[in-house]
């Protein structure tokens, strides 16, 4: 069925058996507009209040917390298990299932077709059933003072609404690049919620920019490629069963991304991959649980975007009841295995391979040609030209970066403790305060004393890349350190923060950029003496210096490269610098 018939067949039906006025209540701007238009946020605080008036025996309309800009953050809970609360539902054994929309808020498709979901489950119209076998938690807007940054042009690359949100939040946070460091108030929020609620599977509904194409919607869930092995079957259960139920409905849907490996040209085809977890997808398997991202065709108009945006939740909600507890059973042992992986080697990046596999992707005849206007070749698509495109396809997915786990855990100082623990708590990862001091304590150590400062700022950070290894060292940990156990169901996102070639770790994001900076120098003129005297006592000194002199010209070029030989080796010079402030133990500390 055509998508113009489906939603004159879906407004053309009554919202439930309630009275007109109440029915009304429960339509949003999307409806009454023909789907032209979204509203705005007040629309979406007073439809969490309808609905929970509507449906008293299912839906719970919680504030989760506040904006920047002081607007409350809003999720419906929604359930007819009777479990109204997170202990209810562990009590219960119930999955939980946390729909997330307007991560983005240009890309909006997600609240709208998420009201519309929700009514048709409660009414009997759809999932019918799911509400008795689980709880839902729907936001509807995650980014909404970006929301409402309201306007026409928000969204170029995208074929309705009339007008939409911004992309990133009052003080310009992406929060889809937050996961990890958790920055802005919004996640912290966000992580608040998912630690209490813990749910099984989330799903991030977003729109895709790119080129024009058939395809309308790509599902991507992990773990599939990464994560817990065990887990992975219920990653392809919820994956596999969301693509079935979308083919059935009429959509083309596709497994990975459609982003192509050279901006523009169709030809280049795709690579797949695993996020890291900055984005939601890369950051749920890390806490052993599910994680979707769904991401609709932006040059599909917004009433079909809706409409297969409401399928897909149908179809989660519909895989949840049908497979959910299973998947906490499988949830729960993956946290057992995570809590065992001290001393093993741990996956914390993915690639593709250089393997291809051909593919025939439904695209629309092009052309390519030089721009007057950019000077550059231009894609141009005729889309009343369908076409099948014969595309290359890397999507053999494998591990990048391996890290051994410590055997015991992290060790953070004391000066450190403070800001480290504050980034823990929101994670939800387990760690204690040492109360008693311990001197020389055998610890491993990772240095590096020229790492790369990014030259300009991501997110608000300067980010840094470091360079180097564990080694055996010896330090004195005052009280009042942290001691972060490997030992725990978080073990893989403990490692994905702390271990600092780890992409999105807290050393890459800018945390420690002090530890790395140079403060204190030697005066030419007091190295010159300390570098004779040092020549005077020490022969093996005297023999490696003069080698060097020999060996390497551009050393002996450099007055300040042989004054610092010395300097580096006096016990003036800073043993802390280039010391990445966290360290790892074999042995618990307390």
């Amino acid at each position: 069925m055509p998508a113009t018939a489906l939603l004159a067949l879906a407004l053309a039906l009554p919202a439930s058996a309630a009275s007109p006025a109440d029915t009304d209540a429960l339509r949003t701007e999307a409806e009454r507009s023909g789907f032209a238009r979204t509203g705005r946020y007040a629309e979406a605080i007073a439809l969490c209040d309808a609905f929970a008036r509507r449906y008293p025996d299912a839906v719970r309309c919680i504030d989760f917390g506040t904006t920047p800009e002081g607007r409350p953050m809003k999720a419906l809970v929604v359930t007819r298990s009777g479990a109204r609360t997170p202990e209810q539902a562990r009590a219960a054994g119930l999955p939980v299932l946390l729909v997330q929309g307007g991560i983005h808020a240009g890309e909006i498709d997600g609240k709208d077709a998420g009201f519309l979901a929700l009514r048709d489950a409660l009414d009997g119209k759809a999932a019918r059933g799911a509400l008795e076998k689980l709880v839902l938690v729907f936001v509807p807007v995650f980014n909404i003072d970006g929301h409402e940054r309201f306007g026409a042009w928000n969204r170029p690359n995208q074929v309705g609404p009339a007008e939409m949100g911004w992309r990133t939040t009052a003080r310009n946070f992406n929060l889809n690049r937050d996961y990890a460091k958790a920055d802005a108030p919004e996640m912290q929020a966000m992580l608040a919620l998912i630690e209490a609620w813990d749910p099984v599977a989330s799903i991030d509904l977003h729109v895709t920019d790119g080129a024009k194409f058939e395809h309308d919607v790509s599902i991507q869930v992990e773990p599939v490629h990464a994560g817990d092995d065990a887990l992975r079957t219920a990653g392809l259960q919820l994956r596999d069963g969301t693509l079935d139920r979308l083919r059935r409905q009429g959509s083309l849907p596709l497994p990975f991304y459609p982003s192509f490996v050279e901006n523009d040209n169709p030809a280049s085809g795709f690579v797949d991959g695993v996020a890291p977890p900055r984005f939601s997808t890369g950051y749920f398997h890390l806490r052993n649980r599910l994680g979707m991202l769904v991401e609709t065709h932006s040059w599909k108009d917004y009433p079909t975007r809706v409409r297969i945006t409401r399928n897909t939740v149908v179809a989660v909600l519909e895989l949840t009841a049908q497979h959910g507890a299973e998947w906490r059973r499988l949830a729960d042992a993956a946290d057992a295995r995570a809590a065992a992986l001290g001393g093993q080697p741990v996956p914390l990046t993915w690639t593709a391979t250089d393997k291809v596999r051909t593919i025939d992707f439904r695209g629309y005849a092009y052309t390519r040609t030089p721009s007057d206007v950019s000077g550059s070749t231009m894609t141009r698509y005729d889309d009343t030209r369908p076409q099948i495109w014969t595309l290359p396809l890397r999507d053999e997915i494998v591990p990048a970066l391996r890290i051994v786990a410590p055997k015991g855990g992290y060790v953070v100082p004391a000066a450190y403790a403070e800001p480290v623990a504050a980034k823990l708590r929101q994670h939800g990862i387990a760690f204690s305060r040492m109360q008693a001091a311990h001197p020389r304590a055998a610890l491993q150590a990772f240095r590096d004393e020229t790492p790369t400062f990014a030259a300009t700022p991501v997110e608000g950070r300067q980010r840094l890349t470091v360079d180097g290894e564990w080694a055996a060292e010896t330090h004195d940990i005052a009280a009042g350190a942290l001691f972060v156990p490997i030992a725990q169901p978080k073990a893989r996102l403990a490692m994905s923060l702390l271990e600092p070639t780890a992409p999105d770790s807290l050393l890459a994001w800018g945390h420690f950029n002090n530890a790395f900076e140079r403060k204190e120098y030697m005066e030419d003129y007091v190295a010159e003496d300390v570098a004779r005297e040092m020549l005077a006592r020490d022969p093996a000194l005297r023999a490696a210096f003069e080698d060097k002199l020999k060996t390497d010209a551009k050393f002996a070029a450099d007055p300040n490269a042989r004054l610092e030989f010395f300097y580096r080796r006096h016990s003036a010079w800073d043993e802390r610098f280039g010391l990445y402030p966290v360290m790892r133990s074999d042995e618990p500390l307390r």
